[in-house]
């Protein structure tokens, strides 16, 4: 069993953070791999990545690689001799670079493998509906999500959450999970559990311009839409010719017989209209806005009460 194992973390996001910094207070990363600065905001200024962030504030040395099929990078992992890389929430690595360590590769991905492999599993929980949901620990090769599992913890997912607080949920349990993940494999005994692939289901990333609300299709699946791509991409709808997102909505229980596209101001709720039944907006964002509460945005309203989005 090797006692002070040499561990390599890559990640780039803040979901990935607690998990970084957990294994460098339990075990001592040697380096970080992240993604090279990139620009951000209205000013497309280059900002570091919150990953690169948190090595830093951690004194580890961090590699930017552009290209990870180059010489270069891959003597640079090789002089560290690691034993075990730690992957979460990055690219996917060429065979050249998940042979080098000694003992093995592992990804921690949030979702039950087999279902949901991709790169927005925790979206696609939530526009499916799905009640449970998981964090999956698996040996990694190049096919993307498909190595043999080393260990999975399942949970429930809160009623009307969001991919963003689902998000927040994982940052928290990830590090215990892959704590104990690196442990087993020191340990050199553990089974590995082949994935069925009879069970697949994807998970592939999701884009501004296919996430336009359906008010047409039922509220259930309407609601967990918008819930499902918040805060990123984000569902949106044109309302007097504004592109306006939601970022959080619920279910209206005391159903009014709205059509699609209807909406109602009423008891301080905006109510809209789906097929059949209705949702309840939570939270919006106009254009050039920042996002607030309906309650915030209503207090201001001086539009109509009832009407047509467009």
């Amino acid at each position: 069993m090797v006692i002070n194992p040499k561990i390599i973390f890559f990640g780039t996001p803040e979901i990935a953070v607690p998990t970084l910094q957990a294994l460098h207070n339990e075990f001592g990363i040697v380096a970080v791999v992240t993604n090279p600065d990139k620009e951000q905001g209205r000013g497309k200024k280059l900002l570091p990545c919150e990953v690169k962030l948190a090595a830093q504030e951690l004194h580890l040395p961090t590699f930017e690689p552009e290209n990870l099929q180059s010489t270069e990078f891959e003597n640079q992992l090789k002089k560290f001799e690691p034993d075990i890389f730690v992957v979460f929430a990055y690219k996917i690595l060429p065979s050249s670079i998940l042979s080098i360590p000694s003992i093995g590769s592992f990804n921690i991905h949030p979702s039950l493998l087999p279902k949901y492999r991709g790169a927005a599993p925790i979206n696609h929980a939530i526009i499916n509906g799905d009640k449970i949901t998981g964090i999956t620990t698996f040996l990694m090769e190049e096919k993307v999500d498909a190595g043999g599992i080393l260990l999975q913890e399942q949970f429930e997912i809160p009623n009307d959450a969001t991919a963003g607080d689902l998000i927040e949920i994982v940052k928290h349990k990830a590090p215990e999970i892959a704590i104990r993940t690196i442990k087993l494999l020191l340990s050199g005994s553990y089974q590995v559990i082949k994935q069925d692939n009879s069970l697949v289901t994807k998970a592939p990333k999701l884009f501004k311009e296919n996430c336009q609300i359906d008010f047409a299709k039922p509220a259930e699946v309407v609601k967990n839409f918008i819930n499902g791509v918040s805060p990123e991409p984000g569902a949106w709808f044109w309302w007097n010719a504004q592109q306006v997102k939601i970022y959080r909505a619920t279910l209206n229980n005391q159903i009014l017989g709205l059509k699609p596209k209807e909406f109602l101001v009423h008891n301080k709720n905006l109510i809209v209209g789906c097929f059949p039944s209705e949702i309840k907006i939570l939270e919006i964002q106009f254009p050039t806005k920042k996002m607030i509460k309906i309650t915030d945005f209503l207090n201001g309203y001086k539009g109509p009460n009832n009407g047509f989005f467009d």
